[in-house]
């Protein structure tokens, strides 16, 4: 918990120094990315808000999500990690934005293992997704999603902006 909290203070002076700003889009972990950095003090110099769309007609109706991309790949995916990045950017009309689908557990859900998560990120020349597995339970698979989350942009954004 530590290193995160280092994460999101290096997060948010450098989108402050930068003047950019951030934007979320989350399935499985159902806010937690976002109330992660609303918890920092400031937060709403950079952070605009973000979309938690937990049902698959949402995707599509807020963040522009294809239905023909959950139809074929299903809802956690590349393909839809990414469409719901960049819909969270569109939306909003953030700099950057991240997105979270998986399946936190306790079960598997289309054919998916419990703790796979994708992550997705969006900003300007850039559109990425990456895979990860996380294990524990359901409320560990969240927290872990959304710590990794706040990590992966930090770490994307030190050459730039940090």
């Amino acid at each position: 918990m530590a290193d995160t909290v280092l994460y999101m203070e290096e997060l948010a002076a450098g989108l402050c120094r930068a003047g950019q700003t951030l934007s979320t889009a989350e399935s499985c972990t159902g806010g937690l990315l976002g109330g992660s950095l609303t918890d920092m003090p400031g937060s709403s110099a950079y952070y605009l808000g973000g979309v938690v769309s937990y049902a698959n007609e949402l995707k599509c109706a807020l963040l522009g999500v294809r239905a023909e991309s959950i139809r074929l790949y299903g809802a956690v995916s590349e393909v839809v990690a990414k469409e719901m990045a960049a819909g969270a950017r569109r939306v909003t009309g953030s700099d950057w934005s991240l997105s979270v689908t998986g399946v936190a557990g306790p079960g598997a859900a289309e054919n998916k293992p419990a703790g796979l998560v994708w992550i997705g990120m969006a900003g300007p020349g850039l559109l990425w997704a990456g895979e990860f597995r996380f294990s524990g339970g359901r409320r560990e698979v969240r927290r872990q999603a959304a710590e990794k989350a706040i990590f992966l942009l930090a770490e994307k954004l030190r050459p730039a902006i940090l």
